[in-house]
Parts: structure tokens; sequence; C-alpha cells
């Protein structure tokens, strides 16, 4: 496990947002309140003033917005993220602007997740199941109220509608072992890893029986039938076609049971809630990085996924902060790659294998030697490709083997 003080932030939330100026202020907040510290937020097309809502949390340094126009971007903006960002954030939540984790006791998610992850090796994220609230009988949009406030009543835990209710789950993950994000409900992990539901139990798009004692996504679908009128209008972030009508706003306005839950959650982290400190941050991350590569330059042992970690972190602070040290860091960093890179696990071999273009630019002479290591690398992986009878993967492993061969 890598020291979590390694990490510039605990848990960054990535979200695909469109015209969700009216709501982002709410869901934002509340998930500071959470024990969110980042969020990566993706703006596909919007046009109303959800950047201008966006802006003082951008100035702030809690939100990195990015531009992503173009229809069915939502994949596309989940994988950015774990792509760009996986070194800097220990855990990755993709939810939506009507989503809101919710923890059942008054922990962080953070401390939840950590509690359900330390059961089981093989876990590399959570995941949780949603709680669908109906609008509580709301026709028309009371803007002058929030949305947690406003909409109080949701559907039985259990209840189903064309296995598309509450047995969905959305995932929280470590997302360096996260290959990549195959659906809004289902990331592909490396290896063996897997997500859990909050009992430990392996999961992939669904958990069914629904299990939210300890943490729940509450999903704000519907709210009121105005407001859905104007999702329909909206479009949608993860498709090409608009599959929303006002059908779905019939069949998915459940308001069976009363739990305003979230509300007494958002209260209680309230009262001892403070921002975290951005310098504060990176002192911490530079006194860890440090003492890390220091043991392991005395003969500490640690794993793959830290020196990966550190040496991402060393490039960052070397860009933040131009400083000979942190150069000094990250040549250190590729050297206890290279070091680890005999004997790895099929899952860290992959891992590996993933990282190689931003390792092999690097220019330090450890560099020519990682490359000729993982053409060994590369061929093994084609090996238990080939034996398992994974043929994506053995192909393109094959052309990444062509590849080394041509950059040495």
């Amino acid at each position: 496990m890598v020291d979590k003080n390694l990490f510039l932030h605990d848990l960054a939330v990535v979200a695909i947002l469109k015209d969700e100026g009216r709501y982002l202020k709410e869901w934002l907040d509340y998930h500071l309140l959470a024990g969110v510290d980042h969020f990566y937020l993706y703006d596909n097309n919007s046009t109303d003033n959800q950047a201008e809502v966006a802006a003082p949390y951008v100035e702030a340094g809690l939100v990195d917005y990015f531009h992503a126009p173009g229809k069915a971007m939502q994949i596309v903006a989940y994988n950015d993220a774990v792509k760009n960002f996986k070194f800097q954030c220990r855990y990755m939540a993709f939810i939506d602007a009507d989503e809101f984790i919710f923890p059942k006791t008054n922990q962080s998610i953070v401390e939840t997740l950590d509690e359900i992850l330390s059961r089981n090796p093989n876990a590399a994220g959570v995941a949780i199941n949603w709680q669908l609230f109906g609008s509580t009988g709301h026709e028309t949009a009371d803007y002058s109220r929030g949305v947690l406030e406003r909409f109080t009543r949701r559907a039985q835990s259990d209840w189903n509608f064309n296995n598309l209710g509450n047995n969905r789950v959305k995932n929280v993950v470590n997302p360096r072992k996260t290959e990549f994000v195959t659906n809004p409900h289902c990331p592909r992990y490396f290896g063996d890893f897997v997500s859990v539901n909050e009992n430990g139990a392996p999961v992939t798009e669904d958990n069914f029986p629904v299990t939210v004692e300890k943490i729940a996504v509450n999903h704000y679908y519907t709210k009121s039938r105005e407001e859905f009128a104007k999702k329909i209008w909206r479009g949608r972030t993860d498709i090409f076609f608009n599959a929303y009508n006002m059908n779905l706003f019939d069949s998915y306005d459940r308001n069976e049971i009363f739990d305003d839950g979230i509300l007494k959650y958002r209260a209680a982290r309230a009262q001892n809630f403070s921002l975290p400190d951005d310098d504060e941050k990176l002192r911490r991350v530079a006194e860890t990085l440090t003492r890390i590569l220091s043991a392991y330059s005395a003969g500490e042992n640690f794993s793959l996924e830290t020196a990966l970690t550190c040496r991402a972190l060393s490039a960052y602070l070397y860009e933040k902060f131009p400083d000979e040290r942190w150069k000094i860091c990250e040549e250190a960093a590729l050297a206890a790659i290279l070091n680890l890179s005999d004997g790895l696990t099929v899952a860290d071999g992959y891992i590996l294998v993933r990282e190689l273009p931003q390792l092999l630019c690097r220019p330090y002479p450890v560099a020519k030697y990682l490359r000729e290591i993982s053409v060994q690398i590369v061929r093994q992986l084609m090996e238990f490709a080939r034996t398992n009878e994974r043929w994506q993967y053995y192909f393109e492993l094959d052309y990444l083997t062509d590849i080394l061969k041509f950059g040495g």
C-alpha cells in the first residue's frame, strides 16, 4: 500500500457535466464536507453559467476544469482523468452531478473506503449502490432550495426497474490499478484486482442484494417533473442518442420511503469543516517523497506502485518548483522502478507497461536500461496472454515490442 501522505489529494471526484450551473455549488460544497478534496470536471457543451459557478473553486485550487465538446464523451473524460491524474490522488470517484456519495456515519468518504478496502487484498475499488430519489411530489422547480432539501423521498432500498434500479453501482477506485473505465458503472482493473461492495464481496456493474448500510450513492435522477423535462431537452453525455423521455420520469419517480439522512450527515460534517491548505499539501508530499526515497536508498523495500508514484510526483514538483533535488528524486525513483522490474506479477507488469511512454522519455541514463528490460517484460506478458488466449493483449503487446525495438 502506498503511503497516503504521498498524494496531493486523498479523494478526487471525476465528472462530466452539461448545463449543471443551477446545481453545481450544492454538489461541490456537499462533497467537500464529505471529504472530497479535489474535482476533475469536464464541461460537455454547456450553455448555462456552469463555468462561472465553478470559477471560484478553480481559483481556490479545488477544481480542474476542462472542456470536452462532442457526443458520448463521458467514458473519454473518465479515462483521461485516470491517465493524467492517477498519481496525484489516492482514490478517484466517478459520479454524476445528480449523485451524492453518502456515508451512513459521520465518517468521511475516505475513512469509509479505507475500512472497506482493508479487508480484501485484491480490492482496488468500492462499488456503491444507488438509492433512487423521486420528485417528492414536486411538479415544478423551486430553485430557491437545494436538491437535498427538496427531495427527501426515495424508492425502497432494493427497488429495481429493468435492471437499472438500486442494484446499479458507482465506483470509487485506486486509479493506479485501473486499466480503464469501460462504462459509468464498471471499471476494468489490471490483473485480478476487483471492485467490492461495502461488505468486501466482488462486484461488477451491479450489486444485488443491495447493500447500503455503510455507504450509498443518493441518486436524484428525476427531481421535479419540470426539471426532468429540461433534462430531456439537454441530452446525455454518455451515448450518441438521447434516450430520455417522460415515460422514464413516471417509472423512476419513486417516493415510498422518507429519507433525510444526508441532510443530518451534512449538518454534522459542517461543524468541524475546514478547506485543505494547498501549501500544506505540497509540503507534506515533498517531505514524504524524500523520506520514502531515502529509506529505499538505505535498503528499505517498497512496491512498484510506490516507485511509480514517486517518479510522477518528482516530475510534478520539478515542474512547479524547478529545483535540482526533484530531478535527483525522479532519477532515484526510475532506478527503483528498474530494480523492481525483475519478477513482477502479471498485474504489475501491465501497470509498468502502461507507464512506459512517460518513463522512457525521461532524460536520465537509467531510462535506457529500463527500455532494454521492458522488451523482456513485454515478451513475458505476451507469453502469458498467449497461453491464456487473451489475443487482444497479445497483439497490442506485439506492436509495443516493435516500438520498443525501434526506439532503442
